[in-house]
C-alpha cells in the first residue's frame, strides 16, 4: 500500500465512476441499481411544509405502493413468502434516505422492528400467521421498546405481562407514568398491533409469580375498524422537530389480557401450567441474545444516515461547482466557492469521512447477513462472532449518526441562504436525521458498549488480568511509558526523525494503519490499567462505580478510536479489491484523505503521546490541504459515484435549476444597469 498520486483532471471518466460505485454498493450492487431504475421514487417524497394529518396520510399511501411493490419482501424468510435475503433487505432501506425520512422510518419501524422482532424472536407457527399481513401491510405494526423513564436501559424497563394459569392469558399493565412506551412509531394512527417488551412473571396457580427478565409480547392495539381497544390507552406524541410524517405516539396497558400463544418465546416459553423454560439459564446472556437477534435495526438507522449524507453532499458540492463568488484576479469572471481551500476545508474531508463510513457500512451488512443468514437456516453461529457484530453495529451506528449531523449542518452552511430554502432540501435533512443519534441507541451508550466489548476481548486475551503473562504486559507497559518520556519508543523515533517534506510517509496506508493501531492499543491498555482497582477484592460497588465513572472519558476513547481504525481498514480493503486503475487511486487519494483527517482531528493526543513530532504535525495539515487541492477537480465525479438518480435529488440548487437562475438575475441585473445608464 503506497503513496496516492494525484489524478490528472480528464483521467476519471465515467467509467471510472461506475468502477467507484461498484465499491461504494458493496454486495447488493445489482439491487441497488434495480432500485435506482424505479422512476417513481421521485414522487416518493412530500413537498416542504405539509401539515402533519396530510403528511402522514401521503407517507402511509406511498407505504402501501412499496409494499404492494413488493418492496418489504427481501429480508423475510421464503417459508412466509419472503426472499431470504437480509442483506438486501437493508441495502433496500438504505436507498429510501434518498427519496423521503419519514417514509424510510415508517418502513424501518413496519417492516424492520416490528416484523423483524416476529422473525428473530416468535417460533414457525407465528412466523406464519402474523408475516405475510406485517409485509403487505394488512397487519400494521409498532415496536414497543422504549419507556419514557427507560430509554437505552431496556434491561430495566417496567411495563409487565404476568401470566394467569387460569385462563392461560398474559395480563399487560403498565404500573407508573413513566413506564409509558414512549416515541412509538405507527402508534398514534395506525398501527393495530405491537411487540411490547415486558418484565415476564409466570408461576404455576397458587405460586407467587417470578421474574424472568424481558421479553416480547404480542398486544393488539386497535380492531380492524382502527378503534382503540379496552385497556389500551393511546396518545400521540405531537408535532415533531422532524420525521413528522411518521405518527409517534405513547402507548399504556391497563389490564390487557393477550392469549399465552402471544409470547415470542424462542428464547424463553411459558407452559399452560405457569412453568417457565429457556434454552438459556442466565437471564443477562438471553437478555442480550434476544437483544443481539434485534441487531438488524441498528445497521438499517447507520445506513440511513449515510445515504441522508451522500445526499446532502451530492447537494453542497454540486452548488460549490456552480456557484460563483468575488472577482477573479486579471479576470472578468468570478471565482467558484469550491475553488477556495477554505470551501474545499469545509466539504472534502467529510466527503472522505462519508465514504469510509458507506465501505464500513457495507461490511457491517455483509457480516449481518451472514450471521443471521446463519442462525436463521439453523446454524450454529459462533457467540465471539456475534458479539463483534454487535459491537460493530452499535459503534458504525454512532460514528455514522454523528457523520449525518455535522455533515448536513456544514452542507446547509455551505449553501448560504439557498442551503436554508425548503425546497433545497437540507434543512428537512437536518431535522430529520437529527433524532438518529438517540434512538436505536443513545450514541454515547453505544460507544460504551463498544470499549466494554474491547475489555472483554482484552481480558480473554491476558486470562482476565491475573496470570504472570499479565505482570510481564504491566511491565511492559511501565517500561513503554518510560519510552514515551524519553523519546526511544521506536514509532515516535521513527516519526521524530522524518521530516517535514518527506510527504511519502505521511500518505503511505501502512504508516497511517499503524499511527490509528498504536493510538487504539495504547488508550485501550491504559483504560485497562486504570479500570484494574475496581476489580480487587473488597472492593464495593460504589467504589467500582466510582472507579469506572472517573474513567468514563477515557472509555469514550478507546471506543472511538478503535472504530476509526476499523473503518480505516474498510476502506483499505475496498482500495485493494478495486479493480479499475484509475478507480483505486482515485480512492486511495480520498482514503488518505481521511486518515490524515483523523490524525489531524486528534494531533494533540499524537503530539502528548510523542507520536507525531511539531513538524510531522505541521506535515499533516499540509498534506490535507494538499489532497483537497488535488482531488478539487474530482469532487462531482466523487459525489456522482454515490448513484443518486437525478430525478430523486430534487434540489433545484444541484439540478442546475438554480445555475439557470443565477444567469437570468445577472442579465436582468445588466439591462436595468443599462437602462438607468441611458
Amino acid at each position: 500500500m503506497t503513496a496516492s498520486t494525484p489524478l490528472d483532471p480528464g483521467s476519471v471518466t465515467p467509467a471510472t465512476v461506475v468502477a467507484v460505485r461498484r465499491s461504494l454498493d458493496g454486495r447488493w450492487a445489482s439491487l441497488r441499481d434495480e432500485i435506482r431504475a424505479r422512476d417513481d421514487f421521485a414522487q416518493l417524497r412530500v413537498p416542504p411544509g405539509t401539515d402533519t394529518e396530510t403528511y402522514r396520510d401521503r407517507v402511509w399511501e406511498m407505504l402501501a405502493q412499496l409494499a404492494a411493490d413488493g418492496h418489504a419482501l427481501h429480508g423475510f424468510p421464503t417459508s412466509v413468502g419472503g426472499h431470504g435475503d437480509i442483506g438486501g433487505s437493508v441495502a433496500s432501506f438504505e436507498m429510501l434516505a434518498f427519496a423521503d425520512l419519514s417514509l424510510q422510518v415508517k418502513s424501518g419501524v413496519q417492516w424492520g422492528l416490528f416484523g423483524g422482532a416476529i422473525q428473530a424472536l416468535g417460533n414457525a407457527e407465528q412466523h406464519a400467521r402474523y408475516l405475510p399481513g406485517v409485509m403487505d401491510l394488512s397487519l400494521p405494526g409498532c415496536f414497543g421498546m422504549t419507556e419514557t423513564g427507560h430509554g437505552s436501559d431496556v434491561q430495566s424497563v417496567h411495563t409487565a405481562a404476568t401470566y394467569d394459569p387460569r385462563t392461560g392469558e398474559f395480563v399487560i399493565d403498565t404500573p407508573t407514568e413513566s413506564a409509558r412506551k414512549d416515541y412509538i412509531g405507527n402508534a398514534a394512527r395506525d398501527g393495530r398491533m405491537a411487540v411490547v417488551f415486558v418484565q415476564l412473571y409466570t408461576a404455576p396457580e397458587g405460586e407467587q409469580p417470578e421474574r424472568h427478565g424481558v421479553h416480547a409480547v404480542l398486544v393488539p392495539l386497535r380492531d380492524e375498524d382502527g378503534t382503540v381497544l379496552p385497556g389500551v390507552e393511546i396518545t400521540d406524541d405531537g408535532h415533531k422537530e422532524g420525521l413528522n410524517g411518521v405518527d409517534n405516539g405513547r402507548l399504556a396497558f391497563h389490564g390487557v389480557r393477550v392469549p399465552r400463544e402471544n409470547l415470542l418465546d424462542r428464547y424463553g416459553s411459558v407452559a399452560a401450567d405457569g412453568t417457565y423454560s429457556s434454552s438459556i439459564e442466565s437471564e443477562n446472556r438471553r437478555f442480550f441474545t434476544m437483544l443481539g437477534a434485534l441487531v438488524r435495526g441498528r445497521v438499517s438507522v447507520s445506513g440511513s444516515a449515510v445515504g441522508a449524507a451522500q445526499l446532502a453532499l451530492t447537494i453542497a458540492i454540486r452548488y460549490a461547482e456552480a456557484r460563483r463568488q468575488f472577482a477573479a484576479p486579471g479576470g472578468d469572471g468570478e471565482i467558484t466557492i469550491l475553488d477556495y481551500l477554505a470551501h474545499q476545508r469545509k466539504l472534502l474531508p467529510l466527503l472522505a469521512r462519508t465514504y469510509a463510513l458507506r465501505l464500513a457500512q457495507d461490511e457491517l451488512v455483509e457480516m449481518l447477513h451472514d450471521v443471521q443468514t446463519t442462525r436463521e437456516a439453523g446454524g450454529d453461529v459462533d457467540e465471539k462472532r456475534q458479539r463483534e457484530l454487535e459491537s460493530r453495529a452499535a459503534g458504525i451506528k454512532a460514528l455514522s449518526t454523528w457523520n449525518a449531523t455535522e455533515v448536513i449542518q456544514v452542507c446547509r452552511e455551505a449553501c448560504g441562504g439557498q442551503g436554508f430554502l425548503s425546497e433545497n432540501r437540507l434543512g428537512t435533512l437536518r431535522t430529520d436525521t437529527d433524532v438518529f443519534t438517540t434512538f436505536e441507541g443513545d450514541n454515547t451508550v453505544l460507544l460504551q458498549l463498544v470499549a466494554k466489548g474491547l475489555i472483554s476481548d482484552y481480558a480473554d486475551d491476558f486470562g482476565n488480568l491475573d496470570t504472570l503473562g499479565t505482570i510481564r504486559f504491566v511491565a511492559d507497559q511501565v517500561l513503554d511509558t518510560v519510552a514515551e518520556r524519553t523519546s526511544l519508543h521506536s514509532l515516535a523515533e521513527r516519526l521524530r526523525g522524518a521530516t517535514a517534506g518527506d510527504d511519502d510517509q505521511l500518505l503511505d496506508a501502512s504508516a497511517q494503519i499503524k499511527l490509528l493501531d498504536d493510538r487504539e492499543e495504547h488508550t485501550l491498555d491504559s483504560l485497562v490499567r486504570r479500570l484494574r482497582p475496581a476489580r480487587g477484592k473488597g472492593v464495593s460497588a460504589a467504589r467500582a462505580f466510582e472507579i469506572f465513572n472517573r474513567a468514563q472519558d477515557h472509555l469514550l476513547k478507546a471506543a472511538r478510536s478503535h472504530l476509526d481504525g476499523l473503518v480505516l481498514d474498510a476502506f483499505n480493503r475496498a482500495c485493494e479489491a478495486q479493480q479499475d486503475p484509475a478507480a483505486r487511486q482515485l480512492m486511495r487519494q480520498v482514503c488518505d484523505l481521511y486518515a490524515l483527517s483523523v490524525i489531524e482531528a486528534d494531533k494533540g493526543w499524537f503530539l502528548e503521546h510523542g507520536r507525531l513530532s511539531a513538524a510531522r504535525s505541521k506535515a499533516v495539515t499540509a498534506e490535507v490541504n494538499r489532497l483537497c487541492l488535488s482531488l478539487r477537480p474530482h469532487a462531482r465525479a466523487l459525489v456522482d459515484a454515490f448513484g443518486i438518480p437525478e430525478s430523486w435529488i430534487g434540489a433545484p440548487i444541484a439540478t442546475g435549476d438554480e445555475e439557470r437562475r443565477q444567469r437570468e438575475a445577472d442579465a436582468h441585473a445588466h439591462a436595468d444597469a443599462g437602462e438607468h445608464q441611458v
